[in-house]
C-alpha cells in the first residue's frame, strides 16, 4: 500500500513534466535516427557519442527507447520518474535492513524532494537515474553480504556497480560509502571482514573513472584556463560546495539548473570560513562517534557521494556554476535519511496524540514537498521556460543567455535571439561560442560581413574554436576566397582530426579547386570517420566515375542510396553508370526515381527517354521527352529546348523506319 501510495504521489509531483519536450543537451543524448540501427548501438559501447561521456548502459537504454517510442518524449520522462520512484523502494528496504528508524519517511522525502527535479525531470539525466538504481541495488545486495558472507551476494554487488559505472562513473566512490555504513553498524572497521573485500570496487571505480576524466579532457573539452585552478582554490570550492548542497537538502528554494559561478580569491579571507568549518565539523563529529555515531556516519557517506563534485576534478560546467542540483542525488541521501529518523524520534516522543500528530507532520510535510517539486518540474516542460526560469533566479547566468539564443534562433525569432546573445557577451565578454552562434545566425540571415567579423571574434578568443574554423571556411569559400577557406579547414582539421564533417568540407573544397586526387582521399578519410553520410559516398561515387572507376563509383552510389533513398543525383548518376554497363532496365528504374524525386529536372527526363528508346520502348521515350520539351519551353531554355527536340526527331526517324 504504501509502495503504491509514493508510487502515485510521485509520478503526480511530477505531471509538468511528464510531456517535456527535450531541453539543452537532450538531442545529443537521446538516440537519433542515424545511430538507431545495431552498428549504432556497438557504437555506444566502442566510442564517446560526440560531444557526450562514455557512458555505454545509459545509451544502450536511449537506444531501445527510440524503438519503444520514437521521438515522444512522454515515455522518456516517465521511465525517469519509474527509476526515481524504485531508487526510492530500494531505499527503504535498505534502510528497513539496516533498522533505521523512519524508512518510510526516509524514502517518500527522498522520492518528493525537489532537490531529485533536475535529475528526474531532465531526460538526459536518466544517467543519474539509473545509477542511482544500480548504485542502491549494489548497496543492499552488498549489505546482505556483509551480513551473511554469501559469494554470490558479493559477486552481485560488484556486478551491480559496474553496470552503474557504465552508467555514470561518479558513483565510484560506493566502497567509501559502504565503509561509511558498515563503520556506524559495527562501531569498528576490520581489515580483512569490511576493508580488504572492497579492494576490487575501489579498482573499477578508479579505472572507469580515469576513462570519464580522459573523455572529459579530449572530447569535452576541460583544458580551458577557467576550468584551470590552483590546489587552495579548489579546497576553497570543496569547502563551500558541502555547506552549499548541505543548504539547499533543508531549504530547498530558488532551485534552478544554473547557480551563480562563486567568485574565488585566495586572498579574501572569510572564503576560507567554508573549508574551514567543514574541516570542524567533521572533526567534532568523530569525536562524538562512540556516543553517538549516526551523524559522522552520514557526514562520510555525504562528502564521499560528493567528491567528484567537491572541485578536485574539473568538469565543463565549472564553466558557468561549481553545483548543480543533479550533483547531489545519491549524496543528498544522508541528511535526509538523517533528518527524518531524526524527526520521527522526536515526534515518537511526543506523549499527546503521538499518532495523529506523526501523521499530520509527516503528510504536511511531504505535501510541501510535493508541492515544491510540482512547481519546480514545470521548468522542464519546454527550453524556452526552462532557461527564462533559469535567468529569473540568477540573472548573471550568461550560459541561459546564450543557449536561449540558440532556441530562439532555431524557431526564427532572429531578434531575440540577438538580444540573447548579446546579453551573454555583455556578462562574459570573452564568450566564444556567443560570438560564433551570432556569427552563424548572421550567416543565416545573410549578413556576410557581421558573420565574418564575429567568426573571426571567436576566433580570436579562442583559436581551437572548431566551428568556427569550419563555418569561417565556408563563408570564405562562398565569397571566392578558396586558399582563406582551405587554411581555415585545415585548421580545423588539425584541431579535430576524427571530425568526418572537416575531413567531407576539405574535399569539397579541393574537388572545386580541381586537386581531385586530394579530394578523394579526404572523403575516404571522412568516411572512414562517418561512415553513414550519403552525401560523402555521393561526392566519392562522382569522382570515382569521372576516373573511370565504375566499379567502385557505383558501390558509393548504392551506399548513398541506402544511407539516403531520395537523393535524385544519386540515382541519376547510377542509372548512368548502369545504362554504360548494359543493365538497361535497372538504369530505367533508377532514372524514373531521379525523375519522381525533382520532376523539374530536364536532364533527368532525357536520360529516362534515352534508357527507354535503347531498351526498344519509344512510345514511353517519347512522352518522356514531350513533357520534357514542354518544360524546357516553360522555362525559356532554348538550348535544352533544341537538343530535346532534334531527340524527338531522331526518335521519331527511327520508329519510321522500322515500320
Amino acid at each position: 500500500m504504501w509502495a503504491g501510495l509514493l508510487l502515485t504521489a510521485t509520478f503526480l509531483a511530477y505531471r509538468p513534466a511528464w510531456n517535456g519536450s527535450p531541453v539543452w543537451d537532450d538531442d545529443v543524448h537521446m538516440t537519433s535516427p542515424a545511430h538507431r540501427s545495431m552498428d549504432g548501438l556497438v557504437q555506444s559501447w566502442t566510442l564517446p557519442r560526440g560531444p557526450v561521456q562514455y557512458f555505454p548502459l545509459v545509451h544502450t537504454v536511449f537506444w531501445v527507447e527510440s524503438h519503444l517510442w520514437g521521438d515522444s518524449t512522454l515515455g522518456y520522462h516517465l521511465l525517469n520518474i519509474l527509476l526515481h520512484v524504485a531508487s526510492a523502494l530500494l531505499l527503504v528496504r535498505i534502510l528497513h535492513k539496516l533498522d533505521v528508524r523512519g524508512a518510510w519517511l526516509g524514502g517518500a522525502i527522498f522520492a518528493l524532494h525537489p532537490v531529485m527535479v533536475e535529475s528526474v525531470a531532465w531526460i538526459s539525466e536518466l544517467k543519474n537515474t539509473l545509477s542511482g538504481v544500480l548504485f542502491l541495488s549494489a548497496s543492499l545486495t552488498y549489505l546482505t553480504y556483509s551480513e551473511t558472507g554469501k559469494r554470490r551476494s558479493y559477486f552481485s554487488a560488484l556486478g551491480l556497480f559496474v553496470l552503474g559505472l557504465l552508467s555514470k562513473t561518479t558513483i565510484a566512490p560506493f566502497p567509501l560509502a559502504m565503509l561509511a555504513v558498515i563503520g556506524w553498524k559495527r562501531g569498528r572497521l576490520s581489515w580483512r571482514r569490511d576493508i580488504a573485500p572492497l579492494l576490487p570496487f575501489f579498482l573499477a571505480g578508479i579505472l572507469l573513472g580515469l576513462l570519464t576524466l580522459h573523455v572529459e579532457r579530449s572530447h569535452i573539452g576541460t583544458r580551458e584556463p577557467e576550468l584551470e585552478f590552483s590546489v587552495i582554490e579548489r579546497c576553497l570550492i570543496a569547502g563551500r560546495a558541502v555547506w552549499f548542497y548541505l543548504g539547499k537538502v533543508f531549504l530547498p528554494v530558488n532551485l534552478t539548473i544554473s547557480y551563480p559561478r562563486w567568485a574565488l580569491s585566495a586572498t579574501v579571507w572569510w572564503q576560507y570560513l567554508f573549508p574551514a568549518a567543514a574541516i570542524v565539523a567533521g572533526f567534532i563529529l568523530w569525536t562524538m562517534r562512540n556516543t553517538w555515531r549516526a551523524p559522522v556516519a552520514v557526514y562520510l557517506y555525504f562528502t564521499a557521494m560528493l567528491l567528484p563534485f567537491l572541485g578536485f576534478f574539473s568538469f565543463f560546467t565549472f564553466r558557468y556554476s561549481f553545483a548543480a542540483d543533479r550533483y547531489q542525488y545519491l549524496a543528498a541521501i544522508g541528511p535526509i535519511v538523517m533528518g527524518a529518523s531524526l524527526l520521527e524520534k522526536a515526534l515518537d516522543l511526543t506523549r499527546v496524540g503521538r499518532g495523529a500528530l506523526k501523521t499530520a507532520v509527516s503528510v504536511v510535510l511531504l505535501l510541501t514537498l510535493g508541492v515544491l517539486s510540482w512547481n519546480q518540474s514545470g521548468m522542464y516542460s519546454d527550453a524556452v521556460t526552462l532557461y527564462r526560469t533559469t535567468i529569473l533566479r540568477n540573472d548573471r547566468s550568461w550560459m541561459a543567455h546564450n543557449n536561449l539564443g540558440i532556441v530562439f534562433a532555431s524557431m526564427g525569432r532572429a531578434d531575440e535571439a540577438v538580444f540573447h546573445y548579446q546579453k551573454a557577451l555583455e556578462l562574459k565578454p570573452n564568450h566564444a561560442d556567443a560570438y560564433y552562434n551570432l556569427g552563424h545566425l548572421f550567416a543565416k540571415m545573410g549578413q556576410t560581413d557581421e558573420a565574418l567579423a564575429h567568426y573571426q571574434k571567436a576566433l580570436e578568443i579562442d583559436p581551437k574554436h572548431t566551428k568556427a574554423h569550419i563555418n569561417l571556411g565556408g563563408l570564405l569559400e562562398d565569397a571566392g576566397r578558396p586558399d582563406e577557406a582551405l587554411a581555415h579547414y585545415a585548421k580545423a582539421s588539425e584541431i579535430a582530426p576524427n571530425d568526418g564533417g572537416v575531413q567531407y568540407n576539405l574535399g569539397s573544397l579541393l574537388e572545386n579547386m580541381g586537386r581531385t586526387e586530394e579530394a578523394m582521399a579526404h572523403y575516404q578519410k571522412a568516411l572512414a570517420l562517418a561512415p553513414n553520410h550519403a552525401e560523402t559516398h555521393y561526392n566519392l561515387g562522382r569522382l570515382l566515375a569521372n576516373a573511370g572507376q565504375i566499379g567502385g563509383a557505383m558501390v558509393h552510389y548504392e551506399q548513398a542510396l541506402d544511407l539516403d533513398p531520395d537523393h535524385a543525383d544519386a540515382h541519376n548518376n547510377l542509372g548512368i553508370l548502369l545504362a554504360s554497363t548494359g543493365r538497361g532496365s535497372e538504369a530505367i528504374a533508377h532514372f524514373r526515381k531521379a525523375s519522381e524525386l525533382d520532376p523539374q529536372s530536364i536532364g533527368f527526363l532525357k536520360n529516362l527517354a534515352t534508357a527507354l528508346s535503347q531498351q526498344g520502348q519509344r512510345t514511353d521515350a517519347t512522352s518522356i521527352l514531350t513533357r520534357a520539351l514542354v518544360l524546357s519551353k516553360s522555362t525559356g531554355d532554348e538550348v535544352q529546348e533544341g537538343a530535346i527536340a532534334q531527340m524527338l526527331k531522331k526518335l521519331n526517324d527511327t520508329s519510321d523506319s522500322s515500320k
